[in-house]
């Protein structure tokens, strides 16, 4: 039945275990001991934990936050002093061969940078940091994400497969039922052909289903970078009530990465300004006199003089910045408010299609199959008419699971988008 080898239609299966609120990777990854059990069947809340523990974009994500810190750190480090010396006045002409007339000077300078630039460098540094933290985050929630839907995707190739047993299962049942009638004469030979080359067709087609299981298997592990995905398969469970309310808030991590663009941009623009006020180095020091053996002490102050550039440019475009940031923070608002309103869209088609399709379909295409087989059994009906009945049950019971898992998948991207539960570090 061609209709079985469509797309790996899932149901998904949250698992309720329980886990408490960890820290988010962002904040400094440390890897941790892996929660999962060799040999046990994979759970949502164990994949999730091993892609926050292990992850190799949060892992790089984490690492430039960490750089990122680094750079903040040295942004609010004092100048370094400069120490100069200079001799001046030997192994000339004349009277100033040798060093007898020779002068040493022996100097330390140093640069103080007035207008709070150090304090106002070392801000902007740490605001550049919270964007580094935040793009993590949302990367973070990106993979927790697919991490998530491909969960879902393995747990369907299960159920698929589960599903393309049974209708292997009902086809040698009706094999069985094909000999008896053809043994009794009730029926033809050829009849008897067509059921087997049917039944052989869908035991077939479960290899093709667990091809697929495989393939997920090892799609999800390479989500914590590991080739070699050393867990069994979910165990498929009853779908529950996993809905979350509606809600017209917005807490995804992109729009703490938009306001955290606005604080560094104004961060910039502060700097920009203090680049105005000049900075001011004074050195100090002694001077010796080969001559008369004499020493002095020198100083010195230099101002460089604004009178060509002033820094106003820089400023000007630290402005245009801060207004392109703004923007940017209310394009993403918008784009977060319209996905989480097409996800609730979605999801309400969903469960619409879903309440007719286990209410009304499938109890008529059981019933219907049943009458099927019942009425082939005492000549009633032919064998066309049978197996149309078994592949419309069939059909009904993947758009059942097509149903379940759109519904679930629609309410995954909510959840994201709102920061619910598994993508608020509790994967209970």
């Amino acid at each position: 039945m061609s209709f079985l080898l469509k797309g790996a239609l899932a149901a998904l299966a949250l698992t309720a275990t329980a886990a408490g609120a960890s820290a988010s990777p962002c904040d400094g990854f440390a890897g941790g001991s892996s929660t999962l059990t060799p040999g046990e069947p994979l759970t949502l809340r164990v994949a999730l934990a091993e892609v926050r523990r292990q992850s190799p974009a949060v892992r790089a994500a984490a690492l430039e936050t960490r750089a990122v810190d680094a750079e903040a750190d040295q942004a609010g480090r004092r100048l370094n002093p400069s120490l100069s010396i200079e001799l001046e006045n030997f192994s000339g002409s004349g009277g100033l061969t040798g060093f007898d007339q020779s002068e040493t000077t022996i100097a330390l300078e140093q640069t103080f940078r007035l207008g709070s630039k150090r304090i106002l460098s070392e801000r902007a540094a740490r605001a550049r940091q919270a964007v580094a933290s935040a793009d993590c985050a949302v990367i973070l929630r990106e993979i927790e994400l697919e991490t998530a839907i491909t969960y879902s995707e393995l747990v369907a190739a299960v159920q698929l497969r589960d599903l393309a047993e049974d209708s292997a299962d009902l086809a040698d049942q009706l094999v069985n039922i094909v000999e008896r009638r053809v043994d009794a004469g009730s029926a033809a030979p050829p009849e008897l052909s067509r059921a087997r080359v049917d039944a052989a067709a869908l035991r077939a087609t479960v290899n093709t289903t667990q091809s697929e299981v495989d393939r997920l298997r090892y799609a999800i592990a390479l989500l914590w970078n590991s080739a070699a995905p050393n867990f069994s398969e979910p165990e498929p469970s009853a779908i529950g009530s996993t809905v979350v309310e509606e809600t017209s808030s917005v807490t995804h991590p992109a729009l703490d990465r938009a306001e955290a663009a606005i604080r560094a941009r104004i961060a910039d623009q502060d700097l920009a300004r203090s680049l105005a006020t000049p900075d001011v180095t004074v050195s100090a020091g002694f001077r010796r006199f080969e001559e008369t053996g004499e020493d002095a002490f020198i100083a010195g102050v230099s101002v460089p003089l604004p009178l060509f550039d002033r820094g106003r440019d820089s400023v000007r475009a630290a402005a245009l910045r801060g207004e392109a940031a703004s923007l940017s923070r209310e394009v993403t608002q918008q784009q977060l408010l319209s996905r989480q309103r097409a996800a609730i869209a979605a999801r309400r088609a969903a469960q619409s299609r879903l309440d007719l399709l286990a209410t009304e379909a499938r109890p008529a295409a059981e019933e219907a199959y049943a009458a099927a087989i019942r009425g082939y059994e005492i000549g009633r009906f032919d064998l066309t008419s049978t197996v149309n009945a078994r592949a419309a049950l069939l059909d009904t019971n993947l758009a059942v699971i097509d149903a379940e898992f759109t519904l679930h998948r629609e309410d995954l991207r909510l959840r994201a988008l709102i920061g619910a539960n598994p993508f608020n570090g509790n994967t209970q």
